[in-house]
């Protein structure tokens, strides 16, 4: 019925450059890294493919590219949210907690309603033993995140308020 060789067609599609890439990404397809240089080269989700592109070196434990991922991600879009929070995690993971806090708040001021950031932020601003800034941070992620993940501020919420108490 099918005589001779088969022959595979490649059908146009009507998605983006970047929104392959993420489809790929989505799938843990070690493709996605090519296909955001694609969506980059081609003007498309630039800031989000620097951004994503970073979360992949930054798993791949490639701090240095991470880090020049994420910035030139906000050499695009200097309010890019996700990547000031990013930023902020590589700080918080080599331990420079200014820079961390100062990327949290950046993320914060663009994206007041992710709840990730005031978790973030809390913990920095208790390890740098601002007390205060932490409490109002860890109380904020309370207020946005689920009942569920909200239970997990309550320990660290009851920690600093007695830290606090200590302190009077």
């Amino acid at each position: 019925l099918f005589a001779g060789a088969a022959q595979v067609l490649r059908l146009p599609s009507n998605i983006s450059p970047f929104d392959e890439a993420l489809l790929l990404d989505e799938r843990g397809d070690a493709r996605a890294e090519e296909a955001y240089q694609r969506a980059i080269e081609n003007g498309d989700g630039v800031a989000d493919a620097f951004c994503n592109l970073g979360i992949i070196k930054s798993k791949e434990g490639l701090t240095a590219k991470a880090f020049d991922c994420f910035t030139k991600s906000l050499e695009y879009e200097p309010r890019h949210a996700e990547s000031h929070y990013n930023l902020g995690n590589l700080y918080f993971e080599e331990g420079d907690l200014r820079l961390a806090r100062m990327h949290y708040v950046l993320a914060a001021q663009v994206e007041p309603d992710f709840p990730n950031v005031y978790f973030n932020l809390g913990l920095v601003a208790a390890l740098s033993l601002d007390f205060p800034t932490a409490l109002n941070a860890l109380k904020k992620y309370k207020s946005l995140a689920s009942l569920d993940e909200g239970r997990k501020a309550d320990e660290l919420l009851e920690n600093l308020q007695r830290s606090m108490s200590a302190k009077r």
